[in-house]
């Protein structure tokens, strides 16, 4: 009797142990973890592109309102732990050569406030006069100005973009008298390479300092490249509103000796006008045993360019309509980089009604952009009300139930 008590005692001190020797382990191991920090808030990678953050403080207010809290970090002395996270390799390691920079080093640890002040001693007297003396009319249509600088990264075989800040962009907001910038910037010609920055809220002198890297380009090829930024004002509620854009083409411009500083002028953006907007083919067919209407979006011809580098990627959303009210919608893949598109795709929609009287549908040309919202490059509207051949084609359908009709339409603006 005495073995199996000694046995059990034995077992159950042993079981104690183990559980205070685990339960130490993983104290330690939480106090090693709370006590280091990481190195910076995020790296986000999407597409060989790296968004590192402006700084570690994520309670930071960007707009107009902060200028007390941005006199005071410009007295501080800036901490070098986003440059530091630039300059590192693929591997994640430092390098241990520093690139000869074009400007002043102060500049990269300046503040775009800063900036934009050395920027000002440079303008000449002359050119002061010329500002001053600007009529009203040319002050109105002034849409800013962009600063941004450009550098190549030999060790990694990188293009890298900075875009520092925008000052005096005008207001699209009528009753806060603000905007909420961004900004949206493709490589061209081949539109491989979109990104964007963030929203910043009610200011009209934004101050993004987000940094793009671009991995793959070669050195030989930035000759070749075209930089397009769109200046753009968020709305919650509605389409996006384009301010202006930049047009940058490399030719000419030298980034060997290291980083180049660069402010450039926002311009109107140039759009086609409704005469321009391209063509769309369409066929429908109306089931009254069935009462389904069958839409089949043909072809696309002679769409206007979305952008500056002359290509879209067209694509067409079908929306059917019943009383003013949407009841339905289908959407057809989307073709690369072409002004003359064909889909060939089919959709069958339930009518809730007998007849065709109530019910409407309306086809949207969109340009896929996976920046940022799509954008409408073409309308067309086919119901009982409508104008033109809209109204024309449906009086057809309606007219001869269970036969295929299609017709050429006319895009309108959307």
């Amino acid at each position: 009797d005495e073995i199996p008590t000694v046995v059990g005692i034995f077992s159950a001190f042993g079981l104690v142990f183990s559980v205070s020797l685990f339960a130490w382990i993983c104290c330690q191991r939480k106090s090693s973890k709370s006590n280091k920090t990481p190195p910076y808030k995020f790296v986000h990678v999407l597409k060989g592109v790296d968004i590192y953050p402006e700084n570690l403080n994520s309670k930071k207010k960007f707009g107009a309102d902060d200028k007390n809290e941005a006199k005071n970090k410009s007295a501080m002395p800036k901490n070098s732990l986003h440059l530091d996270l630039e300059k590192r390799d693929l591997n994640g390691n430092f390098p241990k050569t520093t690139t000869k920079m074009q400007s002043s080093p102060d500049l990269e640890n300046s503040s775009p406030k800063h900036f934009a002040e050395r920027k000002k001693d440079s303008v000449s007297p002359d050119s002061l006069k010329s500002i001053a003396s600007l009529s009203s009319e040319d002050k109105q249509d002034k849409l800013g100005t962009l600063f941004f600088s450009l550098e190549y990264n030999f060790e990694k075989k990188a293009f890298v973009v900075n875009i520092k800040e925008a000052r005096g962009l005008p207001a699209m907001d009528e009753q806060s008298m603000t905007s909420d910038p961004y900004i949206k910037m493709t490589i061209l010609p081949e539109k491989k390479h979109k990104v964007k920055t963030r929203v910043l809220r009610k200011t009209l002198d934004p101050a993004f300092d987000e940094t793009f890297t671009f991995y793959g380009i070669p050195y030989s090829q930035i000759q070749d490249l075209t930089l397009h930024f769109m200046v753009l004002s968020f709305d919650r509620f509605s389409r996006d509103d384009v301010i202006g854009e930049v047009l940058i083409p490399l030719t000419g411009i030298e980034l060997s000796e290291g980083r180049l500083l660069m402010d450039r002028e926002i311009i109107k953006r140039n759009v086609r006008k409704s005469s321009g907007r391209g063509e769309l083919l369409v066929s429908l067919c109306y089931q009254s045993t069935t009462n389904t209407l069958t839409v089949v979006v043909l072809k696309a011809r002679h769409l206007p360019k979305s952008d500056v580098s002359g290509l879209s990627d067209p694509y067409v959303k079908v929306n059917l309509y019943h009383a003013k009210k949407r009841i339905s919608k289908k959407k057809t893949h989307v073709k690369k980089c072409t002004p003359n598109a064909v889909f060939n795709e089919l959709f069958v929609f339930d009518i809730p009604c007998e007849g065709l009287d109530d019910i409407s549908i309306e086809f949207l040309v969109l340009d896929s952009d996976r920046g940022s919202r799509n954008e409408v490059i073409g309308r067309l509207t086919l119901g009982s009300s409508a104008e033109g051949t809209g109204g024309e084609h449906w009086k057809e359908i309606c007219e001869y139930p269970r036969r295929q009709i299609a017709k050429w339409h006319m895009l309108c603006d959307g």
